[in-house]
């Protein structure tokens, strides 16, 4: 189109009628209202209308009025005429109203104009006495008071809830949808809750028609394709970018075309499918855009295509085919049109296939092209074309100018390295697009066409080459057969297919050399180990480093054993384990063989230290050796350890599953290992035996010295510093020398030693309380010295069983007499609560303390199930209460029952209450209350029906700070009885041992003389 004519057109347009604007309203719903009724809801409804803004309404009253205007409550019913407003319904009590209510509203100049819309609550003159049961609270009585007073003041019952003001000129031309809060006309509540709205502005003719006019479409689409054909013009000196952006004003027009004349978003999409499809042959195209476009056809031609005429439909289908077509070509040539380097070819081809399986699901496409080839078969046959034709070409392009047998060889090494690649690539990369978008498994279908090319024409001239002639071409040979191997190995990736492969055999070609290279791979390690133990001078070579050179050089050899494996992967399974246990096999030998002369190293430098060093020099230069000789094993075993997994064991045992038996394997190869594992352990534990032989004497003479002390001057914590000063000096020297784990074997091994010493020597006879404080306390600093601060052994390694008896061996017979009687009853509090039967009886009681008053009150209420003790078959019970130990209740003297005679289930119901029983003294540990029940005889003293122990710990009461314990919230307790057994008891066995302390021996004597009543035996 020239200028003339734009012009014309414009003045044309200028100069026709401009339409009526209407404010297409949608009400959706509200939220967070305000309760104005009294049961806590109200009953919104909504007035609408448009108005003039208050801007041009004070410029008009100006005129005649100088004073300003006050701003009204109710807007829309005041201002607003009655036959302009619109209303909705009314929700009944509810504060979260919904109304999905559509509202036209004309509008004659939409720059001046805004919209009110007022939110009232209904209020319905009720009786009193209807409404004074809704009431909920104050609040709702303040409610019915307020409305009296308003009915009684004017005749409006509604409440106002808010209002929402829009002016017109601020829409966009867009639907503007969005949440609008209410607002107050007073402070009172300024929260008053939003208003969910749709606002419009539309033209009638087109808004109010029943039907869309199809021209309007057409239209829209011509605009989209002159205005990519213009944008194309202009940018001719660069391509269109792929995301098929247009101009900013070509973009506006679209955008206002398609809302004023209602165009949906299946007409949209399907104008800019239809325009952007057909621009591959001029363009590139974003994918991703046409995906969205069908995704919007798709999900919207159920509706839509009532209204498509046929023309269209035939439009549509053209356009299917001719872009499967297209896409299709793409597939076929792949790696050229969407090549690795570049970043963005991976997701712009996944983009191409999720186009081409949408148009093939879509139910458009089904309608419209019902006979169109399946889109998998398609695909397949364009790979397998493509595959060829890329395979020819690559091949022809590294033929070499000269075909000798090295050229030749190394022509074909490059060529398979090159399929390699792309076969890699297909795996990692194109096939999870492929088989993620249209399920066909790219991996496999290249795969099987490289073999099926390289069987016609690479099995024939490496078979002609035969073994070559020249070190060259043996060489060659080796990395042809390297690349082939990689290339062979790739089947793991294909789907479980019985056929063969045509180059499955391809390993036949190199059986010959084969044994010759293993051979020469043992005979170079061999020496090279050799060479390196005799040129070691068992020196660390490093502070990190503290193993000696020979180590790094067996780990070198053993390296180059593992690559030699690696790179044979030999596909004969039974041969492959056949070459797997004589290289460990080998390998085992080397280790041992490694061992042993190391060791010979070290014999060999100490004799010619012994010759020109002093004694106590040359025992420092053998302890420096042994702990290298100590790495270099160490780091021999880590070496041997990760066999298995260098070697890739597992996948020997999935290779000949079903040739070798799993046993066999295990029995072989882990055998061989073990074994390896094993010697070389006992030469480890060898070596710490000799290092550790150096320490255990000093050891032992150290505590010897620290329990034969008997200077009470001095603190027993400084006797045991000789002992760890001893033990720091030496323990710095080996960490400084051993790798650490060497130096935590080193720890294992003295920590047991020095616990059997401890062991034997606090068990000796007529031994003191304080010889057993001193050996507590050389255990614990012991345990602090070989833990160093989590520098050492770590603490699960030191408390092992035999240190934990030890410890509370030591602890029990360190103890002062009065701690052993706590944990004497301590023990005997746990084993009555474990105690949920007895023989003996049970007797019930009820304890708790005053807090106030300082007292513990106890109430006896009876016995059950006595054993009866009198000659006429019954029992004469009373019940003697004690707190205990005596040391901590010193001056609380015992209370006893009333005798209750002839009754084995005696009813006592008794009060008792010990008096000065401070908080304190009760949470002590081992603190009870002892319940004795006697049965009383006449002539000889009281027999024992049994005994009960009552922790005082817990008792109710010992924290209240009420002034009295209700008792009848005091929950009763019943005890079963119980007998002590007679010389079992090992905290009493040692208080009898310490004669000359009077606490224990009158403790002993009171236990004892119960213990010849008791029943048990």
């Amino acid at each position: 189109m020239d200028q003339e004519e734009h012009k014309v057109i414009l003045e044309r347009v200028k100069h026709l009628k401009p339409p009526s604007v209407f404010l297409k309203l949608v009400v959706k719903e509200a939220q967070g209202l305000l309760a104005k009724d009294a049961n806590g809801f109200s009953d919104p409804y909504c007035l609408l209308g448009v108005m003039v803004t208050e801007e041009q309404q004070e410029e008009e009253a100006r005129a005649d009025s100088p004073l300003p205007r006050r701003r009204q409550k109710a807007v829309v019913k005041d201002s607003i005429p009655q036959d302009q407003i619109q209303r909705t319904e009314v929700k009944k009590q509810t504060l979260n109203p919904i109304w999905n209510e559509t509202f036209l509203l004309k509008v004659e100049d939409y720059r001046n104009t805004e919209l009110h819309m007022d939110m009232w609550d209904l209020d319905v003159d009720d009786p009193v006495k209807l409404r004074l049961g809704d009431i909920h609270g104050i609040v709702g009585l303040r409610r019915i008071f307020k409305d009296v007073k308003k009915a009684a003041r004017k005749h409006e019952q509604d409440d106002f809830l808010g209002n929402v003001i829009i002016k017109l000129q601020h829409l966009p031309y867009t639907p503007e949808d969005k949440w609008y809060p209410l607002e107050p006309c007073t402070e009172t509540y300024p929260d008053r809750g939003k208003c969910h709205l749709q606002l419009k502005l539309i033209h009638e003719e087109r808004d109010t028609s029943l039907s869309k006019q199809e021209p309007v479409f057409r239209i829209h689409r011509s605009l989209l394709q002159q205005f990519v054909q213009h944008d194309k013009l202009k940018k001719k000196a660069e391509p269109i970018q792929a995301e098929m952006e247009l101009s900013t004003p070509a973009t506006t027009i679209l955008s206002l075309h398609a809302t004023q004349n209602d165009l949906s978003p299946f007409q949209q999409d399907l104008a800019k499918w239809l325009a952007y499809s057909k621009l591959y042959r001029h363009v590139e195209v974003s994918f991703i855009c046409l995906l969205q476009h069908l995704t919007s056809i798709e999900y919207q031609w159920g509706l839509a295509q009532v209204t498509l005429q046929q023309q269209d439909q035939n439009e549509l289908a053209e356009s299917f085919l001719s872009f499967l077509d297209y896409g299709i070509s793409l597939i076929q040539k792949y790696r050229d049109v969407f090549p690795i380097s570049d970043p963005g070819s991976v997701d712009h081809q996944q983009s191409l296939l999720r186009v081409l399986v949408q148009i093939c699901k879509m139910k458009a496409f089904q309608k419209l092209c019902p006979a169109v080839p399946d889109l998998h078969d398609r695909l397949v046959g364009a790979l397998k074309s493509g595959t060829a034709d890329w395979y020819h070409g690559q091949k022809q392009l590294l033929e070499p100018m000269i075909k000798t047998e090295e050229e030749i060889v190394k022509s074909l090494v490059i060529f398979i390295e090159h399929l390699n690649v792309d076969l890699m690539n297909n795996r990692k990369i194109w096939m999870k697009i492929f088989m993620g978008t249209v399920k066909v498994n790219l991996f496999n279908t290249t795969y099987r066409q490289f073999q099926e090319l390289m069987a016609e024409d690479i099995q024939e001239q490496v078979t002609s080459i035969g073994g070559g002639k020249s070190k060259a071409t043996v060489e060659g040979l080796y990395q042809l057969y390297q690349k082939l191997k990689q290339l062979q190995h790739q089947r793991i990736y294909l789907l479980p297919d019985d056929s063969p492969l045509p180059l499955h055999e391809f390993h036949k070609w190199f059986r010959e050399p084969l044994p010759k290279w293993l051979q020469m791979v043992y005979n170079n390690s061999v020496e090279m180990v050799q060479r390196a133990v005799k040129k070691d001078q068992l020196e660390s070579m490093g502070e990190k480093t503290k193993h000696s050179t020979s180590a790094v050089d067996i780990a070198t050899c053993f390296t180059k054993i593992k690559q030699t494996w690696t790179e044979l992967s030999w596909p004969e399974p039974e041969e492959a384990f056949v070459i797997m246990v004589k290289l460990t096999e080998d390998m085992g030998k080397i280790a041992l063989m490694y061992c042993r002369l190391i060791e010979e190293r070290a014999e060999e430098l100490s004799f010619k230290d012994i010759g020109v060093k002093s004694s106590d020099s040359a025992n420092g230069v053998r302890s420096l050796q042994l702990c290298v000789v100590l790495n270099n094993m160490r780091q021999l075993r880590q070496v041997i350890s990760k066999l298995p997994t260098d070697l890739d064991w597992q996948g020997l045992k999935e290779d000949t599953a079903n040739m070798i038996s799993v046993d066999q394997i295990q029995n072989t190869l882990l055998t061989q290992l073990e074994t390896i594992n094993i010697s070389i352990n006992r030469k480890i534990e060898g070596v710490i035996q000799s290092l550790a032989q150096k320490l255990q004497a000093d050891i032992k003479k150290r505590i010897d010295n620290l329990s034969a002390s008997n200077d009470i001057n001095i603190p027993m914590v400084n006797m045991v510093v000789p002992l760890i000063n001893f033990l720091e000096n030496e323990f710095a020297y080996m960490d400084a020398n051993l790798v650490e784990e060497n130096f935590r074997s080193l720890l294992g091994f003295l920590w047991t030693d020095i616990i059997k010493i401890i062991y034997s020597t606090s068990h000796q006879s007529n031994v003191s309380q304080r010889f057993h404080m001193k050996l507590k306390d050389a255990l614990k600093s012991l345990l602090i010295c070989f833990h160093g601060e989590g520098n050492g052994l770590p603490l699960e390694q030191l408390e092992t069983p035999a240190f934990k008896d030890l410890k509370a061996h030591l602890s029990l017979n360190a103890a002062s007499t009065q701690k052993l009687i706590q944990k004497f009853y301590a023990r005997k509090i746990q084993q009555q609560t474990a105690n949920e039967c007895s023989k003996y009886g049970a007797v019930t009681i009820k304890v708790f303390y005053n807090n106030q008053v300082k007292r513990l009150h106890v109430e006896i209420l009876n016995a059950v199930n006595l054993t009866p003790l009198d000659s006429n078959g019954t029992s004469d019970p009373f019940v003697e209460l004690t707190l205990e130990p005596k040391h901590i209740f010193p001056f609380v003297e015992s209370k006893t029952t009333q005798r209750k005679d002839n009754d084995l289930n005696p009813l006592f119901d008794e009060v008792f209450e010990f008096s000065d029983v401070t908080p304190e003294q009760c949470r002590s540990k081992g603190a009870c209350l002892l319940i004795t029940v006697f049965d009383h005889d006449t002539l000889l003293s009281d027999d024992l029906e049994g005994e009960a122990y009552f922790s005082l710990q817990d008792v109710p009461g010992l924290d209240s700070t009420e002034e009295e314990l209700n008792i009848s919230r005091v929950p009763q307790s019943r005890l079963m009885l119980g007998h002590p057994k007679p010389k079992e008891d090992k905290i009493l066995k040692l208080l009898e041992a310490r004669k000359g302390d009077k606490d224990a021996q009158a403790f002993i004597k009171i236990r004892r003389q119960r213990e010849k009543k008791s029943m048990e035996t």
